[in-house]
């Protein structure tokens, strides 16, 4: 089914959850006439990450299990000192790399300012907000605390001509900034402290990104949020649990001014990753001061970042369904993640051979400037993915770990003496090995049997190891990343240290000189592959040139990390 946003039905949350359920109770009941719209509401200060994708997932797939549905696309953008266009640009880029389309329903809450502001004139003159002049630690004074009520301002008094004054002040650039603010008279005892007369304006003599120097006072999230759902008209505000406390304010605004719309707030635990950080703030910080190498770092879990390192839309969209949507914080292991893009890529990834780390076989027995082309199946259960020509000659690389001079028990690899299987070529047999000075292996010297071209064996003797190659000659030189997670605790931000020391040394390595198989060398921007034997990575377009091509690792073929949090 698809609905105005076009978000087809294979992108909707499917799995049975309490935010689908009222939902789909609300649409039978023709509440709202029968309408399900819906808004994901980033603020464009930073990039989205992993816990956003959920968010838009939800947001965009209630919507299209109705024939009368459809999500916005709202920006926040009411903190103009931390806002930038690039992030929206970002933003909206990732919310369609996902697979959801707004269509015309894009929106700022900087459309809304002249509405704002005249809401809350309507409520000073309704004697329901007044201007302070408390500085900010009198107001933190007067706030009171969990267990102890506040007090009431000594402005809260003012008269509704003084406030409208002093408000008309503000707007026009008359008052210093935090010379005073906008607070809405609410209740100074309230044991719910967002309803302890909370601000919904500021004095801020900063340039916005879309408005210019029009205004030098922005309302307050709070104040914003729930007027801006009211005049799009949205049937249903989902957001994650930290706003179930700020629900009653949101109620209360709507009510004291008689909203002809008045939607309803519906909170879901919110998504935390372990092995990462979710605050938009401390992942700027580890931008800016050079942790990682910006916010489409593949280590990062930005949307950005897990694009960049090879991960699809539809592993992420399959992540979020998995998960599911509850009102209970939890923590998600990053391996559930991580099996995601390894099931989405086992399915649809071409096999291809790569050496990350080469060592030169000669096969003695082969004739000399010979070449042959061998057969390979692009998917061992994809007849649809075809075939390639894989060249085949005298030098060949092989991984230096598939070989041991003095091999372990059980080694099946290639050994002195010992048999082994080329994928694709031929059986050879390890006849000798080349030194260097210090004794290092620097080539191996094989012969081959002819009898066996793709390895085959027609007299019926078994070969336990089987290894990738490259051919010498035709190999094309990479440079692969292998990237792994960016902290080695579950929980960075435990304990009394800074979170940045758990920041894991080894989350990147970098092989250069590594070989892979002529047919990598024209390929897409953002191609994925399983590099047989050793993990699924993708071609970054980004940083590959004519000169070299990058890979990075998307996921291992197997999840090392379980073992090690046994």
């Amino acid at each position: 089914m698809a609905t105005e946003n076009n978000t087809t039905e294979e992108q909707v949350i499917s799995a049975p959850n309490f935010v689908r359920n009222i939902v789909a109770e609300d649409v039978k009941n023709n509440k709202n006439g029968g309408k399900v719209v819906t808004r994901f509401p980033p603020e464009p200060n930073g990039y989205l990450h992993i816990g956003h994708a959920k968010s838009i997932c939800l947001n965009f797939g209630l919507p299209a299990e109705s024939a009368n549905g459809k999500c916005h696309l709202r920006f926040d953008d009411t903190n103009p000192e931390k806002e930038d266009v690039e992030y929206s640009r970002a933003i909206e880029e990732d919310v369609k790399w996902l697979g959801f389309d707004w269509a015309e329903d894009l929106y700022h809450a900087s459309d809304y300012f002249d509405q704002l502001y005249q809401y809350a004139v309507a409520l000073i003159k309704k004697g329901k907000a007044y201007v302070c002049h408390l500085s900010p630690d009198e107001a933190r004074e007067y706030r009171g605390t969990l267990k102890e009520p506040g007090k009431n301002s000594p402005y809260r008094d003012r008269s509704i001509e003084e406030n409208m004054q002093l408000f008309e002040s503000m707007k026009n650039g008359e008052l210093a900034e935090g010379e005073c603010v906008l607070r809405a008279k609410i209740d100074m005892s309230s044991p719910n402290i967002n309803m302890r007369d909370p601000i919904i304006y500021r004095i801020r003599k900063v340039h916005h990104h879309r408005t210019g120097d029009d205004w030098c006072i922005y309302p307050m999230y709070d104040f914003t949020h729930c007027l801006s759902d009211s005049i799009e008209g949205i049937t249903h505000s989902v957001c994650t649990l930290e706003f179930e406390d700020h629900r009653p304010l949101y109620d209360w605004v709507l009510d004291e001014l008689e909203t002809p719309c008045h939607p309803q707030q519906i909170e879901f635990a919110r998504l935390n990753l372990d092995y990462t950080i979710m605050s938009k703030r401390k992942l700027l910080e580890l931008v800016e001061n050079g942790y990682v190498n910006g916010w489409d770092d593949p280590r990062m879990p930005t949307i950005s970042g897990m694009r960049r390192r090879g991960f699809t839309p539809e592993s992420i969209r399959t992540f979020c369904e998995r998960i599911g949507v509850t009102k209970k914080d939890s923590v998600i292991e990053t391996g559930v993640l991580e099996n995601c893009i390894r099931e989405d890529l086992d399915k649809k990834a071409p096999r291809v051979m790569a050496v990350l780390d080469p060592i030169k076989v000669v096969i003695e027995n082969y004739p000399d400037g010979q070449e042959e082309m061998l057969t390979a199946k692009n998917h061992p259960n994809d007849e649809t993915l075809g075939t390639r020509e894989i060249p085949f000659c005298k030098e060949i690389y092989i991984e230096r770990g598939d070989f041991a001079e003095e091999p372990p028990k059980k080694f099946f690899r290639m050994k002195p003496g010992g048999e082994v299987r080329l994928r694709y070529a031929y059986i050879v047999k390890c006849e000798s090995v080349v030194h260097d000075e210090q004794g290092n292996v620097i080539e191996i010297r094989c012969s081959y049997d002819q009898e066996t071209r793709g390895g085959k064996t027609p007299d019926g003797r078994k070969i336990k190891g089987t290894i990738h190659w490259v051919s010498a000659k035709h190999a094309v030189d990479a440079e692969v990343r292998l990237y792994d997670r960016l902290f080695n605790v579950p929980n960075p931000d435990a304990g009394e240290g800074d979170y940045k020391g758990n920041l894991n040394p080894e989350s990147l390595e970098i092989r250069v000189n590594c070989k892979v198989e002529p047919s990598l060398a024209q390929i897409d921007a953002e191609q994925r592959y399983q590099f047989e034997r050793i993990g699924y990575f993708c071609h970054d377009a980004k940083d590959s040139d004519e000169g070299v091509l990058v890979f990075n690792r998307v996921a291992t073929l197997r999840d090392s990390w379980a073992k090690l949090s046994r």
